[in-house]
């Protein structure tokens, strides 16, 4: 075994990703829906680590992938949409667990590169498809062999997942193992699996209060937000097609949707748990779940994400290792997606090569209680997309009471919140005078921070097909 491999608490990691998944929608927060069942969710709060204040540095899924997987802000490693593959020589943290003797695996959505499902570096054992996948009945390539299978996805990618585990717990070799994996779930539309369907569909909902088209929720706002109501992401005007089934779009149909989707990733993620409990394994494992990304569930007029507001942004993180974490344990330190590569090394005691370049950092120790300084503040960006065009360019810096948001290319006002008086974000505050000095330094410190990282170069993508032609939106 090479001597930078130390195995001493935790042998083996399992990181659990969803997709959509918003970081209040779990059972046991105050602030998720009183009919939402998450048991195995809860399990892991109960018996483990809730990363209260968990963020990714842009919402949306192939930058947040590549940012977990790299360590680096999207500025960096530049995979800045949903369609750009990732740039030839990209480094991912699995390969360093790789040439230091663990056995990898990656099981599920990877969607960067978009229409590829080839195995990526990093990874002894593969089972993927292509882009966004399919809810129902999907093709894998499991290993270069591609496959139909029969059934709902997230089920399907679980009983892989656990066929590799029970492998790795059946080799005689005893290694330490590495599992990434990626459900395409709670991604719109939203799908539960079907004896989940119509589970809440007696459920009332309580909309969110900065829902409702009223002057009180738009009168300080930027103009793009209430614009925004009305487009491609707006609740009131959906664009790209029925939110289900109905033969009238319903948001509350979109709302319970989701619920249901949440609902069976958690009965998966039960299933990974009690697998490796039954396994022997459970005690010396680590256990991480997070979000790719949060999503507005009616929040200020939208659905979606890509913005700044805490509903895109913050995700859900659970960290679960018995035996070797404090149980029933919140903290509240600002972690991010940029942080997971180093705290898998860290954990597996691998370090990464000298040259490295890497922007997070190991929260293991926080998750252990031990004293260290950690950042006061977040970093976000986000780049317009012309296929999603209801939202601009964005920058923004977040602290643990304010929040600045500077919208590049739009003839318009910047947001300034203040998170502990106003934890919807109902109230801009970017002109009243009494902020000012706050404002201008929390400008200056984000704008010194990105350029410094090289981080202020605005990618532009070449329009194509009908693009060449007109630039109205799509009706």
């Amino acid at each position: 075994m090479p001597a930078n491999l130390c195995l001493a608490e935790i042998r083996n990691v399992v990181f659990i990703l969803s997709d959509d998944h918003r970081y209040d929608f779990m059972g046991f927060m105050d602030e998720a829906p009183d009919f939402l069942e998450t048991p195995n969710l809860d399990r892991m709060a109960g018996g483990g680590i809730h990363v209260r204040n968990a963020f990714v540095t842009t919402s949306l899924c192939s930058p947040s992938r590549a940012s977990i997987l790299t360590g680096r802000y999207m500025h960096a490693h530049h995979v800045v949409d949903n369609q750009r593959p990732v740039p030839a020589g990209t480094r991912f943290f699995p390969e360093y667990l790789q040439n230091a003797g663990v056995k990898t695996a990656f099981v599920g959505k990877w969607h960067m590169g978009h229409d590829s499902d080839e195995r990526r570096p990093g990874f002894d054992h593969w089972v993927s498809f292509k882009g966004q996948g399919d809810y129902f009945d999907p093709e894998l390539n499991v290993n270069g062999d591609r496959r139909q299978f029969e059934g709902y996805n997230a089920d399907i990618l679980t009983d892989q997942a656990i066929q590799w585990i029970d492998a790795q717990s059946s080799d005689s070799s005893v290694q330490p193992f590495f599992l990434y994996l990626s459900y395409k779930a709670v991604h719109y539309p939203f799908k539960p699996a079907p004896r989940h369907q119509g589970r809440y569909a007696n459920s009332k909902i309580d909309y969110p209060e900065t829902m409702a088209n009223t002057e009180e929720n738009y009168q300080t706002q930027s103009h793009w937000i209430r614009d925004r109501r009305y487009s491609i992401h707006g609740i009131d005007h959906m664009e790209t097609g029925a939110f289900d089934n109905d033969p009238v779009p319903s948001f509350d149909s979109l709302y319970r949707d989701y619920c249901e989707t949440v609902h069976s990733v958690d009965e998966n993620i039960g299933r990974v748990l009690d697998t490796l409990e039954a396994a022997g394994q459970l005690d010396s494992t680590l256990v991480l779940y997070m979000g790719d990304n949060g999503f507005a569930l009616g929040e200020h007029g939208f659905y979606d994400k890509r913005d700044a507001f805490e509903e895109s942004i913050r995700v859900p993180m659970l960290a679960y290792a018995p035996t070797n974490l404090p149980a029933g344990k919140t903290i509240d330190p600002m972690i991010q997606n940029i942080d997971i590569a180093s705290t898998v090394l860290d954990a597996m005691k691998v370090d990464f090569p000298a040259d490295a370049e890497v922007d997070g950092r190991s929260f293991l120790p926080l998750l252990k209680g031990e004293n260290t300084t950690w950042r006061d503040h977040i970093l976000y960006e986000y780049h317009w997309e012309w296929n999603f065009p209801a939202t601009p360019t964005l920058f923004a810096i977040r602290d643990k009471r304010f929040k600045y948001v500077y919208y590049h290319g739009v003839w318009d006002q910047n947001g300034f919140y203040d998170l502990q008086t106003d934890p919807h974000e109902r109230h801009n505050l970017i002109d009243v005078p009494g902020y000012r000095e706050q404002v201008e330094r929390m400008s200056k410190q984000m704008f010194d921070e990105l350029s410094a990282m090289g981080g202020l170069n605005v990618p532009v993508r070449p329009p194509q097909g009908e693009r060449l032609g007109s630039r109205k939106l799509p009706r």
